[in-house]
């Protein structure tokens, strides 16, 4: 009687070392909603609007995208990471009134101001990350207690050292002059001139891109935004890198309230009051989930970028400007739309 031998098993390829086709890659990317978005919003303005293409007026589109898409990076690792952080707009403000009452008040040279400023706000961040991870309140609850606090420092602070809602001027202050070249100069650019936020708004979102696509901590992000519980049980410091993603929300806050200061000279204490959600929406249009865990900066920017053309097209055009918040809430709900209508036919296709 003969006996049969078993052949042995043939092993089958591991799914997550098989190889994607550039396409599908492409497909994957949690910016292609929003490219797709700015690129048909890009040619719908060039038709309507005869200056939308002229270099001054597409300087200033960039202007308009820069000063939300700086803090739109940061506010995209931190939605990456999973929370909200809904005293950045107010964030801004503070930071930007530190840095002006501080140096005016005290007689300093402005650039004292400006360290001040980055201190506090940084601890403003890290107040904000420890209390999340000490009380496991939702960061929504946090931050929004954050925000009131921060809007009404900032009206009562600034009544009381001032007489009004604005702080007093720093243009003639020592130090302005170098001060504004960093944080608020303009650029020329082959005859055009760009606002030198436009270039910190690129280097941020490559800084930021870096961060997430080629070091540990980048991996860290995504994974406590995707399921911190089991980041945490694989040894990710989940408390640590909750915290940092809040102070690096403040240090975006603390570089745009620089910009607001030597861009204008003086800050108006009720500013920023509603620019949170203009950053989230830049974030979720360029792909970032609300839930967390996916999402990307070069999205965020592209968000920013659509924010800008949206902003500035609608003037060019000569339409009513009270139809610009409809329009950028319709652009939320497409972008959004497309981006999970890409995803989930990715993730089905083998």
């Amino acid at each position: 009687m003969t006996q049969a031998v078993a052949e042995p098993p043939v092993a089958r390829p591991d799914e997550r070392l098989a190889r994607r086709s550039p396409l599908r890659r492409l497909l994957g990317r949690p910016e292609l909603g929003a490219l797709l978005g700015a690129v048909a919003l890009f040619v719908f303005f060039s038709v309507v609007a005869d200056a939308f293409l002229r270099a001054g007026s597409f300087s200033t589109v960039l202007y308009a995208a820069s000063t939300f898409g700086i803090m739109a990076v940061g506010v995209s690792l931190l939605m990456i990471g999973g929370e909200f952080d809904l005293s950045a707009g107010v964030m801004v403000t503070s930071s930007a009134l530190v840095a002006a009452l501080t140096a005016y008040q005290f007689t300093l040279n402005v650039w004292a101001g400006v360290a001040i400023s980055l201190v506090l706000t940084l601890v403003l961040g890290m107040v904000n990350g420890v209390l999340y991870v000490r009380t496991r309140l939702p960061s929504f609850i946090i931050t929004l207690a954050t925000f009131f606090m921060l809007a009404g420092l900032n009206l009562g602070v600034t009544k009381a050292l001032t007489g009004n809602v604005a702080s007093d001027s720093v243009r003639d202050m020592d130090g302005f002059a170098s001060a504004r070249a960093v944080f608020a100069s303009d650029v020329d650019v082959l005859g055009v001139n760009v606002k030198v936020t436009v270039f910190w708004w690129l280097a941020f979102t490559a800084i930021a891109t870096w961060l997430l696509l080629r070091t540990r901590v980048g991996n860290w992000i995504f994974a406590v935004g995707g399921a911190s519980a089991a980041a945490r049980a694989v040894g990710v410091p989940v408390d640590r890198v909750k915290i940092g993603l809040f102070m690096g929300v403040a240090f975006c806050a603390w570089f745009s309230g620089m910009h607001l200061v030597f861009a204008f000279a003086t800050v108006q204490s009720g500013e920023g009051i509603g620019n949170e959600f203009l950053y989230i929406i830049c974030a979720v249009i360029g792909g970032c989930l609300l839930t967390g865990g996916y999402g990307s900066a070069i999205g965020a920017a592209i968000g920013a970028f659509i924010f800008g053309m949206a902003n500035k097209g609608i003037v060019y055009a000569e339409w009513n400007p009270d139809w610009f918040r409809f329009f950028l809430g319709a652009m939320l709900l497409i972008a959004t739309v497309v981006n999970l209508v890409v995803r989930r036919r990715v993730e089905r296709s083998p």
